[in-house]
């Protein structure tokens, strides 16, 4: 588990001594990558064949300390962030390589150091232990942002920082206070029933709390904390699928959810009608932010604004309560993963390849590049939940669990929210494959990008493919959380 959190760490130190050595560099980041899913399946099965692991580094106060736990709940996120970040090695090299692009010591410098932050909040035993790997992935992933150093990505950055680090500091702190004050602990609990917040705690300040810890992390995208996601846009693409998918808004929603089901626990939240409040509450994201990404011709952005809307999926399935909805919210952090990164590789592939970003650009592009909008399709009928893609099975666990909870209206916002979805995603590919090129040149001259582009996103779009034919593995990581 240790070993785990520390292979990024020192795969970060290995890049930037090898800097000079661009293959040598690329091999140290394909290494750690490699090294950290090793620890992590190694993890896996020790949790799985034994039970959870602690292991407790310092004590601050009693109380307060730098702890790792590897649970059930730490697989989900730990197995595919570290997974993807071997994928995403291969792309990066090829992105950046492709376009020259400056800085690349330092880009996959950080782009380890945001994998340290991000598997230190997969074994995460505690919320100190929690927020300071999250303020890690803050910090680490702010040079990515701004990679470009001109004026729309300093922008960007500063939006990034502001927004991310504002909200932790501004309103996770404050809740960190409370909880110890009412708790005298900060530790999770060891089940999702009962929390840590005693029973005669003060109701409004456990409320407000509560409130603060949604809002704060505000990695998860929920609006009105959202802006600084599209923002982020103005990074490479490599960068966007790490945002995206593998780290930063995966390590928001997960902060998110294992605060509700740890720290307050499903009978608090019950008892407080939080559970309720919490999912209309994401829902006004998962329609709003659908509606938005209708709007957008950018595809990078049609995309980001799709991530806010998919991400409040996974704390609606925690927010209902109910077995059901809670393993569909969590099997959703690992389906929209492999789709979502597919869909970025997509975009840096078509723009590697023929410099373009808009959609209405991109007519008739899937004739002299069916593989990519194939892996393009495959993704969209995912993020839509189309069976047998991956993306399927977590909307049929989420509307199971809204039936379960009583919450016909939440039914009808994933009916319409698919809808939506399918409306945004589906005259991208249509187009692509029937559309005539607008400036009538029919595609001529273009192909596919390179093989290094290539081959991630064909891999990861099997991937979505593959977890909706066989979800069984993860969904039986996901029933160790159930009590």
């Amino acid at each position: 588990m240790l070993a785990a959190v520390l292979a990024p760490l020192v795969g970060a130190l290995l890049v930037m001594l090898t800097g000079r050595r661009p293959n040598l560099r690329e091999g140290c980041s394909f290494a750690a990558a490699t090294m950290t899913f090793g620890m992590a399946a190694w993890t896996a099965h020790a949790v799985l064949a034994g039970g959870p692991l602690k292991l407790r580094l310092f004590t601050l106060l009693p109380g307060v300390s730098l702890t790792l736990r590897a649970d059930h709940f730490s697989l989900v996120f730990a197995l595919v962030a570290s997974f993807l970040w071997i994928v995403t090695v291969f792309y990066g090299m090829g992105y950046m390589r492709g376009l020259k692009e400056h800085a690349q010591t330092r880009f996959g410098a950080c782009f380890a150091l945001a994998l340290f932050g991000a598997m230190g909040c997969a074994f995460s035993d505690n919320l100190f232990t929690l927020y300071l790997f999250y303020e890690i992935v803050s910090i680490t992933t702010y040079p990515l942002v701004a990679h470009h150093q001109d004026r729309e990505g300093y922008e960007g950055g500063r939006k990034y920082l502001v927004y991310l680090t504002g909200t932790a500091k501004g309103l996770v702190l404050p809740a960190m206070v409370l909880t110890y004050v009412m708790c005298g602990t900060l530790d999770f609990s060891h089940n999702i029933s009962s929390g840590i917040f005693p029973g005669n705690a003060n109701r409004l300040l456990v409320t407000v709390t509560y409130a603060c810890m949604i809002l704060g992390f505000a990695k998860n995208g929920v609006m009105p904390f959202h802006n600084w996601l599209p923002s982020a846009m103005v990074a490479p693409t490599p960068v966007s699928a790490l945002l995206h998918a593998v780290a930063v808004v995966k390590v928001g929603v997960f902060a998110t959810t294992r605060v509700m089901l740890y720290l307050f626990g499903v009978d608090t939240m019950a008892a407080l009608n939080l559970g309720v409040a919490t999912a209309w509450f994401v829902s006004f994201t998962i329609l709003v932010a659908s509606l938005v990404a209708l709007s957008k011709d950018n595809l990078k952005l049609r995309l980001a604004y799709s991530t806010v809307s998919q991400l409040s999926y996974v704390i609606l399935g925690a927010a209902l309560l109910t077995p059901a909805a809670i393993q569909g919210g969590m099997v959703h952090i690992v389906n929209h993963a492999f789709s979502k990164i597919t869909l970025f590789f997509c975009a840096g592939a078509i723009y590697v390849a023929t410099r373009k970003k808009d959609i209405s650009e991109m007519k008739g592009l899937g004739r002299t590049m069916p593989l990519t909008f194939g892996a393009f399709a495959v993704a969209s009928l995912s993020m839509i939940g189309v069976p047998p893609v991956s993306g399927f099975i977590s909307k049929w666990y989420l509307l199971t669990g809204a039936v379960a909870a009583h919450q016909a209206g939440i039914v009808l916002v994933l009916l319409a929210s698919t809808l939506l979805n399918a409306a945004y995603f589906v005259p991208v590919v249509y187009h692509a494959y029937f559309g005539a090129a607008p400036d009538g040149s029919g595609g001529e001259g273009m192909r596919e990008a390179s093989p290094a582009l290539l081959a991630p996103l064909l891999i990861t779009a099997a991937l979505s493919v593959a977890a909706g034919l066989f979800p069984e593995f993860f969904i039986g990581i996901v029933k160790g959380v159930l009590p």
